[in-house]
């Protein structure tokens, strides 16, 4: 089963062309759905969003994607495929957790953590990694606990911070946490980064109910800021898009798609009911 929680990149008009790429790099991949507007691929069961935007955000490393490989092969696959006009973070090599791991930003800006391990380990092929920078150092820890209380089927996994004598001595180095069942990692960084938290990569909340709506709405916003047609922020700088399962729906049927988006570009929460009487 494909979790209702997944990843949104803004894309400069191009999100046809990077789904393309990205089921050209993984294995088990493929486009299931798309419009003028967004393309959806799927990849081991992850479901990624390529939302055709224009200038104002660009995808930047807080938040990459760690991604679990199985065997050497398979990882030097991916990083052969990724590394195409792209940019390494941290090169190829072995690690204290990992035999074999980099970091590295993709053609598009998309950022990859490429590592060697069992898939039984964490139980999903990629994972959200939030990184906290500027303003947001210190909140990791604190984000985590706030994300928890708010999902249900969410726990703690695991968290390590720096020790005593590191250089960033308290932060968090690794957490990992469920959502709804998903696996997210967070980590904290005070070296002088020139990216925080944005548009592009938001994390998109599928919601069967208008309850459903109201609860992550009210709840990710409470700190935060609203934005326009399912948007918002969180206190700590992260994007979020909650929006009704139907919504799909209802974009792909041409006898109501325009109705539908008129009526949700004048919304900031989605209204069920109004998208439907559209």
């Amino acid at each position: 089963m494909i979790n209702k929680m997944y990843p949104c990149l803004w894309f400069q008009g191009n999100a046809r062309e990077a789904s393309e790429f990205y089921c050209g790099v993984f294995r088990d991949s493929q486009i299931i759905d798309q419009n003028e507007w967004v393309v959806r691929f799927e990849s081991s069961g992850q479901y990624f969003m390529c939302l055709n935007g224009g200038p104002e955000f660009k995808i930047t490393p807080a938040i990459s994607f760690y991604v679990l490989c199985e065997t050497s092969e398979e990882l030097d696959e991916y990083w052969n495929k990724l590394m195409v006009d792209g940019k390494v973070m941290m090169p190829l090599d072995k690690y204290d957790w990992s035999e074999k791991y980099c970091w590295l930003q993709d053609q598009y800006g998309v950022s990859w953590q490429l590592a060697l391990g069992n898939l039984k380990d964490v139980g999903q092929k990629f994972t959200p990694s939030l990184m906290f920078t500027k303003d947001q150092v210190g909140k990791a820890e604190e984000a985590m606990m706030s994300y928890i209380s708010i999902f249900k089927n969410s726990e703690v996994v695991g968290m390590m911070k720096y020790g005593e004598g590191q250089k960033d001595e308290g932060l968090v180095a690794h957490e990992q946490f469920k959502l709804n069942g998903q696996v997210f990692m967070g980590m904290e960084s005070s070296m002088a980064h020139e990216f925080a938290f944005n548009e592009g990569v938001s994390l998109v909340v599928e919601c069967d109910n208008q309850e459903e709506i109201d609860h992550y709405w009210n709840k990710l916003t409470d700190g935060g800021k609203e934005g326009n047609c399912g948007w918002l922020k969180d206190r700590y700088g992260v994007s979020w898009q909650i929006v009704p399962s139907i919504l799909g729906k209802l974009m792909t049927d041409p006898a109501r798609s325009g109705r539908v988006m008129q009526a949700f570009m004048k919304m900031k929460k989605f209204n069920i009911q109004e998208l439907e009487e559209a």
